[in-house]
């Protein structure tokens, strides 16, 4: 168990942070960025979580900043794989079986959907871009490969997580009936 009774330690003063395994990188090196980037994907579920309308999926949502707690403790460990990684394929299955579950009781998608409708349709939104870029920055990482291991679950995981974040954006918009859709075209001046 973590136990944290002191918020401030000066070490990181000189612009440096320590990974999981002691060693000290930039702050803004690419792992730390990934890792930041989960972070911050978590946070923007709890602006979804403390929306007044409380969301129908709040347990899901508390259980992926968990997850989310977990990708990010595999990041910051520099050669971290799936052996030895906290996530395994377990998670992403169950993110694929909340997927089919919730995609199952949505009007079907004739064209895109533009981020909107209901405050927390707009908020799972920005969770889902959020955690697109993460998946971006763990993706970049991958291709580095004077980085260390990355875990491969994590990517497979984030990707699920993104198309997740979709579906419910559109069951809080009425089950996709209240969509804000994309209409190419439409802003053109004329």
């Amino acid at each position: 168990m973590v136990h944290l009774n002191r918020i401030y330690t000066r070490s990181g003063d000189d612009g440096s942070t320590g990974l999981g395994g002691g060693e000290r990188v930039p702050k803004h090196h690419l792992r730390v960025e990934a890792y930041g980037t989960v972070e911050e994907t978590s946070s923007a579920i709890g602006v979804v979580l403390a929306d007044a309308d409380a969301h129908a999926s709040a347990e899901w949502l508390r259980a992926i900043q968990n997850d989310l707690f977990d990708v990010g403790s595999d990041l910051c460990r520099p050669g971290s794989s799936e052996e030895d990684g906290r996530l395994d394929a377990s998670y992403t299955a169950r993110l694929e079986g909340w997927i089919d579950g919730v995609n199952a009781g949505l009007e079907p998608l004739e064209t895109f959907v533009l981020p909107g409708g209901t405050t927390s349709a707009a908020n799972l939104h920005l969770a889902r871009t959020i955690c697109r870029r993460a998946e971006r920055c763990v993706t970049a990482l991958v291709g580095m490969e004077d980085e260390g291991a990355v875990n491969p679950e994590v990517v497979r995981y984030l990707n699920r997580l993104s198309d997740l974040l979709f579906v419910m954006a559109r069951a809080a918009n009425s089950g996709g009936a209240d969509d804000v859709l994309w209409q190419p075209g439409s802003g053109k001046p004329s």
